[in-house]
């Protein structure tokens, strides 16, 4: 069987040295040394100024916008995006209103948030989609010129990188999801970084209950990671140049072989990549439920990532159309990629697509 992705898994040698540090240290979570330990080496690895562990990427958005005082209005937000996004916003009392997307980047189109700004909006929640980088600049000179917050959903960021600067070190404060499907993973995990000394205490005090030095000052929730997982992070974060350069030549030959054949998303200029996915987008929805079908037949299981546009979700109070989102989430479909997918798999699920293109 062939899934769209499948968790890098370091040599078990190596993860088990670190379960024995904790056998030895007793210590399972509550900002435990593996956890002190990772955070400061992503920091290196990233080159950030701060860095908070989480228990995943859904609660980091969720910490974000209760970090920046945002417990109720207007947070605009991209249609074209995987559920967590705007169900946190929900989940925080806020309401989500949908701008469509850009039809080449597939990120939030920056040329329609302005229209979309009202006095009850707060906040711009921009996704780095597939880890190709929203346009930070514009963003950001919207965002100034409206007094608004920026949060960046870069659950697919890890590892890329717009102008030598790590994806994940724009706005206010962005979230990354560090799940076992993501190009780096802690098993379960995610964090929340901002460039901010304050902003970070104060997701550090949210995430542990509230606590300041001691003090229960504010309301908080459990989101600490374990030293489990954190020894998972640990172990992984020096395979990762690894992990990427093979995900790379994957994706070229990709590239080589479906090359006229289906449409791929544009990368903007001054991006390195970090090849977390290889979406294809087809001529129909029509053809696109074809190709799942034939590939499925041959036991390779690609995935409609983003399925539906959320604009159309059921409990969806503020009715948005967005018809490009809507239009690429018919049509748009990832194959499979992770490392160690053989190139006779590559060709394999070529074939099938020309097949059926061509």
């Amino acid at each position: 069987m062939i899934n769209v992705t499948r968790s890098f898994m370091p040599p078990i040698e190596e993860y088990q040295q670190y379960i024995k540090k904790i056998w030895d240290s007793k210590c399972l979570t509550n900002d435990g040394p593996l956890l002190k330990e990772l955070q400061i080496r992503l920091q290196e690895f990233l080159r950030l100024n701060y860095i908070n562990l989480v228990t995943n990427g859904t609660i980091a958005l969720e910490l974000a916008l209760r970090a920046l005082k945002i417990k109720e209005g207007e947070i605009i937000t991209t249609p074209f995006t995987f559920v967590a996004t705007t169900s946190s916003i929900i989940w925080e009392n806020c309401k989500p209103v949908f701008v469509d997307i850009d039809k080449e980047t597939l990120c939030i189109d920056v040329d329609k948030i302005e229209k979309a700004i009202t006095k009850d909006t707060k906040a711009i929640i921009a996704v780095h989609v597939f880890g190709y980088p929203c346009n930070v600049e514009k963003i950001q000179e919207i965002a100034d010129r409206h007094n608004l917050k920026v949060i960046y959903d870069g659950a697919h960021a890890f590892g890329s990188k717009y102008k030598g600067k790590s994806l994940l070190g724009y706005g206010d404060i962005t979230t990354c999801s560090f799940h076992a499907t993501k190009v780096y993973h802690t098993i379960e995990g995610g964090a929340c970084i901002s460039n901010k000394k304050e902003i970070n205490e104060k997701i550090r005090a949210l995430k542990n209950f509230g606590n300041v030095k001691g003090n229960y000052e504010i309301v908080g929730t459990n989101a600490k990671m374990s030293e489990f997982n954190a020894a998972m992070g640990l172990a992984n974060l020096k395979y990762i140049d690894e992990i990427i350069a093979e995900r790379k030549e994957i994706s070229e030959l990709y590239d080589e072989l479906l090359n006229g054949i289906v449409e791929r998303p544009k990368v903007i200029d001054g991006v390195e990549y970090n090849y977390i996915y290889y979406p294809i987008i087809l001529k129909d929805e029509a053809a696109t439920l074809d190709i799942i079908r034939r590939l499925n037949e041959n036991d390779i299981n690609p995935r409609r990532y983003f399925y539906p546009s959320l604009n159309k979700l059921n409990y969806i109070e503020n009715k948005i159309n967005c018809p490009i989102s809507e239009d690429i989430s018919r049509r748009i479909i990832c194959l499979p990629l992770y490392n160690g997918l053989k190139k006779e798999k590559v060709l394999e699920i070529c074939k099938i697509i020309k097949e059926r293109v061509g």
